[in-house]
């Protein structure tokens, strides 16, 4: 009995160490759009930023860069706060979300993740 129990713990373990990760992440090879908006909320931080944007009424989720991927575009203390304008080009991920590429603010361009634009 014991052995039994050993040998379907084993194939079970060995079942879950080959079944693929699914994470929140990554991209989906949704359709890039483009949307201008205000911010109303900001949470900056890791595993990426997430900002509230209203779009005309409507209430958009936008996933920016890690901290480092935002400084390295160019990002600063204040560019992602509650009542920056912006216009923000990426992928549709899903309802009402975003995940950023690039974005402008005014005239300044800012490219979070070269190899997708």
């Amino acid at each position: 009995m014991q052995r039994r129990h050993f040998l379907i713990m084993m194939l079970m373990s060995a079942l879950w160490l080959h079944t693929p990760a699914i994470a929140h992440h990554g991209w989906t090879g949704g359709e890039t759009i483009e949307l201008t908006g205000v911010i109303t909320a900001a949470r900056l931080g890791n595993p990426h930023g997430e900002l509230t944007l209203d779009v005309e009424g409507d209430t958009w989720t936008v996933e920016v860069g890690q901290p480092w991927r935002n400084e390295r575009a160019g990002l600063g203390d204040g560019d992602l706060a509650e009542g920056v304008e912006l216009r923000i080009s990426g992928e549709h991920a899903g309802e009402r979300l975003l995940k950023a590429e690039q974005l402008w603010i005014g005239d300044q361009h800012h490219v979070l993740y070269p190899g997708r634009i």
